[in-house]
């Protein structure tokens, strides 16, 4: 009954999240507790409340209480997670908003001057920066604010920048702070350093192979139009912002300092040095401080950015109550065991590479969130019976992201399109291609680091 009740749990999640019946924060909390409470009232959790609270006898309203219990649990393990993509989201917001990425688009677009090859380089490499935010949106906006101009002026495709950025953008989104992964992680409970430490090897062969093909596309740019030459007003002019607002929001005179505190911080995080929520909590006051003396301005900065931060929070709040819900009765359990009987017990030593093949059509179909809240703790369940860790199942379900982004589902990229000019199926095409070439390095990569064995 059990196993019935997880299948029936994960499917109307699935079809209400899918079908936008509920926001997914809501079908996070709404749908466990319903099923939970069926499951009170079959009288399911006698064991479970006889272990945690020593009851003999549980009751009815025993198995309703115990509920509260599970949640509570649930809240704790991804608390931590909660709290580091909350400072993490708000570092990187306010040194966009401070000016960081400024000189360095300035930079490479004065280094591209009238050459396809440079622009198309420069557009992955600031597409790739602006992406540590982790806010699609936001990469869209600058990416395509700086650099649309130019493919204008120059009469360069606008199809390159729509590849360029969305499959830069793909890579750099596999960060902690990122939507999947901050999903993995809080569904599977991993640490975000760790988890970092696994996927860096692919991200880092896979921005070379994104700027190799940078190189080969401005080539056949440079072979249809030619290279032009523009003058340093041509190029003043494309990179000038006329924005009083956020001009006034700009700091300069510490880019240097910020810069400085960025790299300190990465690198710091990659290493292990300290706590993830320590050195972004700490970042964060520091950004804040410095670049924004009035206690206003700073109240400003966090009320202005705080609305992207709270999504993901409450998403992994909301992750931490469904997975409470889903371990504590028992039914991630039974979902895992049905799971193991149906899949071929030969099949069962090559599930890492199943599950990664699986992402990919799995996060192109289906949402971020109807994946990884409601198909992943399955498969992770289930690889636990083939000896496979929670890591290597989180990390081999962040593979198939390398075509997430090309999802109708996604929202941001409509506004990629209507910048561009582009038109979906074309673009989808041309992106996929190159797609298929991340998500080869990103499985290449796993097998070869042993952070997802392909059989064991």
């Amino acid at each position: 009954m059990i196993t019935i009740l997880a299948w029936l749990m994960v499917c109307v999640f699935m079809f209400l999240v899918i079908r936008k019946k509920l926001t997914p924060f809501s079908a996070l909390i709404l749908i466990p507790i319903g099923f939970t409470l069926i499951g009170s009232f079959l009288g399911l959790y006698s064991a479970q409340v006889t272990e945690t609270k020593e009851i003999a006898d549980p009751t009815l309203l025993d198995q309703i209480l115990i509920i509260g219990d599970w949640t509570l649990e649930g809240v704790k393990q991804v608390s931590t997670t909660g709290i580091m993509l909350l400072f993490a989201i708000l570092y990187f917001s306010i040194m966009l908003n401070a000016g960081l990425f400024d000189p360095v688009t300035k930079k490479m677009i004065q280094f591209a001057k009238g050459d396809p090859v440079r622009v198309l380089i420069a557009t992955s490499i600031i597409s790739a920066a602006v992406s540590l935010n982790g806010d699609g949106t936001t990469t869209t906006l600058i990416v395509c604010t700086a650099f649309i101009p130019i493919y204008k002026k120059l009469g360069l495709k606008m199809m390159n920048l729509g590849v360029l950025l969305i499959l830069m953008n793909t890579i750099m989104n596999l960060l902690p702070w990122g939507g999947p992964t901050a999903r993995v992680i809080s569904v599977l409970n991993l640490n975000e350093q760790e988890i970092l430490r696994v996927l860096v090897p692919g991200m880092s062969v896979s921005i070379i192979y994104m700027l190799s093909v940078a190189y080969y596309l401005g080539i056949k740019e440079r072979k249809r139009i030619g290279v032009q030459k523009l003058t340093n007003e041509e190029i003043d002019l494309l990179i000038s912002c006329k924005d009083e607002n956020v001009i006034a929001l700009k700091k300069p005179q510490y880019v240097w300092f910020n810069a400085i505190l960025t790299i300190a911080v990465v690198i710091m995080l990659v290493k292990g040095t300290f706590p993830s929520v320590f050195l972004f909590l700490v970042g964060t006051a520091l950004a804040l401080v410095i670049n924004y003396h009035s206690l206003k301005e700073q109240k400003q900065r966090i009320q202005d950015n705080a609305g992207d931060a709270v999504q993901v929070v409450i998403l992994v709040l909301g992750a931490g109550i469904f997975m409470g819900l889903f371990t504590g009765t028992g039914m991630a359990n039974g979902l895992a065991l049905s799971l193991t009987n149906i899949i071929p017990a030969s099949l069962g030593r090559f599930w890492g590479l199943i599950v990664a093949i699986l992402s990919a059509p799995g996060t192109f179909f289906l949402s971020n969130d109807a994946f990884y809240y409601g198909v992943l703790p399955v498969l992770a369940e289930t690889g636990a019976k083939y000896g496979y860790t929670t890591l290597e199942i989180g990390t081999a379900s962040l593979l198939g992201q390398a075509f997430h982004l090309l999802s109708p589902l996604v929202a941001f990229i409509y506004l990629l399109l209507n910048l561009t000019g582009l038109e979906m199926g074309e673009w989808q095409k041309e992106s996929g291609k190159w797609a298929v070439g991340v998500f080869i390095i990103f499985i290449a990569m796993a097998a070869i680091t042993n952070s997802v064995p392909l059989f064991k």
